[in-house]
């Protein structure tokens, strides 16, 4: 059967997986890969409940579902042993695929990831969970909007992009009502979340790529995820858990410099 996710394959190479955060939608690496591209062939795409995957059915919860999900869609696309860069929700992802099937990775970026919950984020979800509840039940949706910026973008980011962002939630209700119930779905399949007791280094090269300012996953889970799989740390200073729209070209540099020294 052939995998319900949207996706897109482009370019020759080496196998390269971008894996989305909750809330993005495959697009959002655009600006990523602009220092990436050259000799790889890139697998992008929408997780289950995720915008362009919005009809996929829900019959797969939690983190275990959509790494099969994505194994499917690995083995569906032909891409073998591949690097996989993959941010907050997708790097956790990666992280179960990685767990049960190592043989996939040549290697892993993981941004904006850490080893477990805690209490902070499952309060940070419960509240977005009644927030989305609210819209679903007809309720305005500039709460949404409002809470995401706060808990996902730096400061210094709401203020610098303060009209471009203003814009972005003024578009809010031309989304189908079906995006927030993916949205989520896609929090609840974080719920609990714990890898802490399972780790070990990895059999393959790994770097995490921490954001100083992360509020929603804190830098010392981060760390306590790098010391765990034995990987490289790199350290964002000013961004906060949206490293991948806050500073994109950044993050395209330093996974294309890891990936160089990795050939």
């Amino acid at each position: 059967m052939a995998s319900p996710l949207a996706r897109l394959v482009e370019g020759k190479g080496t196998p390269l997986v971008m894996l989305n955060g909750g809330l993005m939608s495959y697009g959002s690496w655009d600006p990523v890969l602009e220092k990436m591209r050259a000799g790889r062939r890139i697998l992008r795409f929408d997780f289950r409940h995720q915008l362009f995957s919005l009809s996929a059915p829900d019959v797969r919860p939690g983190l275990e579902g959509h790494a099969a999900d994505l194994a499917e869609l690995l083995d569906e696309t032909g891409l073998g042993p591949a690097h996989f860069v993959a941010t907050s929700f997708g790097a956790e992802v990666a992280l179960e695929l990685a767990l049960g099937q190592p043989e996939r990775f040549l290697s892993l970026a993981a941004i904006t990831a850490m080893d477990r919950e805690t209490p902070e984020f499952r309060a940070g979800n419960d509240e977005m969970q009644e927030i989305l509840a609210a819209i679903l039940a007809g309720g305005p949706r500039r709460p949404f909007w409002d809470a995401l910026l706060q808990s996902v973008y730096s400061e210094s980011f709401q203020r610098k992009e303060a009209e471009f962002l203003e814009s972005r939630g003024s578009k809010l209700d031309l989304l189908p009502a079906a995006y927030f119930l993916g949205v989520s779905r896609i929090l609840r399949d974080l719920e609990g979340f714990d890898f802490s007791q399972r780790l070990e280094p990895f059999p393959f090269p790994s770097l995490v790529v921490i954001a100083a300012g992360d509020r929603v996953m804190p830098p010392e889970r981060s760390w306590a995820l790098a010391g765990a799989i034995g990987a490289e740390v790199l350290v964002h200073q000013g961004s906060g858990h949206g490293l991948v729209a806050e500073d994109p070209a950044w993050v395209g540099e330093v996974c294309r410099d890891f990936l160089a020294r990795l050939a």
